[in-house]
């Protein structure tokens, strides 16, 4: 998991080549006035789900891991508080991986929690269980899955 400003995402880019796509996107896209949706930017290798929610309570907390895509999710109304824990700590599997969708959920408490401001950004990579959608109010934000 990483957290940080989005003046510093540049610093992330060995992570991931396309991650620099989402760099430009950000800093070419008027992100205030993105639909609700998908937004492909290449394909399926990089796009962006935008979404405006409600948030839920941190006793709702819902870890979530993938396996082919890392998140790179960004804040741009609202704050949003994220729970964390290690992959290799999660044994409350709910079902089975689904391939299709790239997700599995645990119902495993997280370890951690941690916000996330407008103008930062959290990169969740495949180790990363996170539970999303938490705090006070709604949120809007951007979802990229970046294709590992």
């Amino acid at each position: 998991m990483i957290l940080d400003s989005l003046k510093n995402l540049e610093r992330y880019y060995s992570l991931s080549p396309r991650l620099k796509v989402v760099f430009d996107f950000l800093s070419t896209a008027d992100l205030a006035s993105l639909s609700v949706g998908r937004h492909d930017i290449d394909g399926d290798n990089v796009f962006v789900n935008v979404s405006e929610l409600e948030l839920r309570s941190l006793d709702a907390a819902h870890l979530e891991v993938h396996n082919r895509y890392m998140d790179v999710q960004v804040v741009v109304g609202g704050e949003e508080i994220f729970g964390w824990s290690d992959r290799d700590d999660c044994h409350a599997a709910e079902g089975e991986f689904d391939t299709e969708r790239d997700i599995l959920f645990y119902s495993d408490r997280p370890q951690t929690f941690y916000k996330v401001r407008p103008g930062q950004f959290t990169i969740l990579l495949p180790n990363d269980a996170h539970a999303p959608m938490l705090g006070e109010g709604s949120v809007k934000k951007l979802i990229f899955k970046v294709l590992l």
